[in-house]
């Protein structure tokens, strides 16, 4: 009788851990990079000054969106005054979002995607950079 009582406890256990298991999973932001090469005064091979600004794609956060932003150092991260412009390369949706202050003010961008395969260009009209890309696929 107790070594029923074990049997089915370890059962139990096995069976709770592969549930939250896969819970834990399939609930995990992944954060994907991507840079924007600036092009000061018209140089297409950028500047010394003016080095690479990074990007994050952040996908998983809530289902079929994605969340553009950037690492908080403070240091080139993604303050791009731009618009992202997305296409779903499975549904063929696409659209565009404005970068506005996020979080403690950096800038970021949610971009109701929906599922699939996702590209992603960042560009602005304001200042000479060559444009950022990105792919991600969004659950």
């Amino acid at each position: 009788m107790i070594d029923a009582v074990r049997r089915s406890v370890a059962c139990a256990a096995i069976v709770a851990g592969a549930v939250l298991t896969t819970t834990t999973v399939a609930s995990a932001a992944v954060t994907v990079p991507f840079q924007i090469d600036p092009a000061p005064f018209g140089n297409p091979n950028g500047s010394l000054d003016v080095p690479s600004i990074r990007c994050w794609a952040v996908v998983g956060d809530q289902p079929g969106t994605v969340t553009i932003t950037g690492p908080k150092d403070g240091m080139r991260a993604c303050l791009l005054p731009g618009d992202m412009h997305w296409l779903n390369l499975s549904t063929g949706t696409s659209g565009t979002a404005r970068m506005s202050a996020g979080i403690d003010g950096y800038p970021e961008a949610t971009l109701p995607t929906g599922t699939g395969q996702v590209v992603i260009a960042a560009t602005s009209a304001t200042a000479p950079y060559t444009p950022g890309v990105v792919t991600v696929h969004v659950p």
